[in-house]
């Protein structure tokens, strides 16, 4: 694609250090961080197919979480791995736009499934007794359905604003994959109409979904409140923490990397921070839904009991 009066084939991910050591190193760390991260998430996905106590509303979110995470994560991890390995750290200009289209529209879905189990949790809390009516299996389906929609729709509309910029001089994206802050960069001149698009998208796809999480929460504590037995509100708050923390860190992050203006960036610091949430946050994921959950324990137990047996 022609581009400040040159063409513009491939980018150059320069990754996190030029050391080849330091290469090494990072590749077996990454690998052992993808393996887990498929390990857990495909687990955590078994367990909730093939027991009946998982089969709820609140595990159906999870194990969609599951699988996003792990597609998410396949996103960036095989390229990092290749380019700590290889001589060659040139990525083409489809793979770049390929690779961008997807980790926003994953990233945004993510968001958008965040809220739908965050109105889960308050389906939970707020009315037990109807909560098995209230989430039906076919508003559980829709949810996923439009997170994913949402999510992809408004990742045609960044990836096309973004790779329309006029790209001139250097090709070389001082990260680890192809992401706003970089290629803005590269970008000639940013338009406010730009800055305009990525504001917006912010609002719809974070912000808003914020606001529905904290709306929900709002209703849960008061809900939670209402409890008399603090044994009671302890249980009740249990079934939301894991929630809570996953929220915290997957839309802190996402966050202070996109909530400022590009004449902030500083892609040394943010390279860090998109490493949680690109690479480490999947990993995280299952554990924060799993160690502390008696049935999920309870569901691997039987699992692996069946597998032995079986052998």
């Amino acid at each position: 694609m022609e581009r400040g009066n040159h063409t513009v084939t491939e980018f150059i991910l320069v990754g996190f250090t030029t050391d080849p050591v330091m290469q090494l190193v990072l590749f077996m760390v990454f690998l052992g961080v993808y393996s887990l991260t498929v390990v857990a998430n495909a687990t955590l996905i078994v367990l909730i197919c093939n027991d009946s106590r998982l089969h709820t509303p609140m595990y159906f979110f999870i194990g969609n979480l599951s699988f996003l995470d792990v597609w998410y994560s396949s996103v960036y991890t095989p390229k990092i791995l290749m380019t700590c390995i290889s001589e060659d750290k040139s990525i083409s200009f489809a793979g770049c736009v390929c690779q961008f289209f997807f980790s926003a529209g994953l990233a945004y879905s993510e968001c958008y499934l965040l809220a739908a189990m965050a109105y889960d949790r308050y389906a939970a809390i707020s009315n037990p007794l109807l909560y098995a009516q209230t989430m039906s299996s076919r508003l559980c389906i829709c949810l996923v359905v439009y997170s994913y929609t949402g999510g992809f729709v408004n990742a045609i509309i960044l990836t096309s604003n973004t790779f329309t910029l006029d790209f001139c001089g250097d090709n070389v994206i001082d990260d680890f994959f192809c992401d706003v802050p970089p290629l803005v960069k590269l970008a000639c001149d940013v338009k406010e109409s730009y800055q305009a698009v990525l504001y917006f998208l912010l609002a719809s796809n974070v912000i808003t979904p914020t606001a529905l999480i904290l709306a929900s929460y709002v209703f849960i504590i008061a809900a939670i409140l209402r409890i008399r037995s603090t044994q009671g509100r302890r249980k009740a708050f249990s079934t939301c923490s894991s929630h809570l923390v996953s929220v915290t860190l997957y839309y802190g992050s996402i966050l202070y990397i996109y909530s400022r203006p590009s004449s902030s960036y500083s892609l040394e610091r943010d390279k860090m921070v998109s490493t949680f949430y690109t690479v480490l946050f999947p990993m995280l994921n299952p554990m924060i839904y799993s160690l502390r959950n008696k049935d999920v324990k309870e569901a691997l137990k039987k699992l692996i009991w069946l597998t032995q047996s079986d052998v």
